[in-house]
């Protein structure tokens, strides 16, 4: 089986009660939950991490690096802000999928800059809860 990295920055632990018209109404439990259900019909043993500490994300993709572990990130915030993140990001040798729940593209200005996309494999964004199943399946066939 897989391994497969799933990480979520800050925030992301309020999903369902955070700005349901942007993120909807979906919670993380519910995104690991189905992750981790697509994990297993395909071949993939999903390992679901959220922290509001870019200390923790940081110290995940080095984890990550070490042992050469997919990773797919919704780095929220950290996306616009975090070099350290991209930094962490860019040691991995496996592919890295970063996802995000809305378009950043379609909200704010300084929402259109992602310092993660360009050591990314690929992104998704714009799809819901979706987009972690599009990157997981995106991962299969990689």
């Amino acid at each position: 089986m897989r391994k497969v990295l799933i990480l979520n920055g800050p925030n992301l632990n309020k999903l369902g009660e955070r700005e349901p018209e942007v993120y909807g109404s979906t919670s993380l439990a519910d995104i690991e939950a189905m992750c981790t259900a697509y994990g297993n019909e395909n071949g993939f043993q999903v390992d679901f991490r959220q922290s509001n500490d870019e200390v923790d994300l940081i110290n995940w993709l080095q984890e990550a690096a070490s042992s050469g572990t997919s990773v797919i990130i919704n780095p929220a915030a950290y996306t616009h802000t975090s070099v350290a993140i991209r930094d962490a990001a860019s040691m991995l040798t496996a592919p890295l999928i970063e996802v995000h729940l809305s378009n950043p593209l379609s909200r704010e200005e300084f929402r259109h800059t992602s310092l993660v996309s360009g050591v990314a494999t690929g992104t998704i964004a714009g799809f819901g809860a979706q987009s972690y199943l599009l990157a997981l399946a995106a991962l299969s066939n990689l």
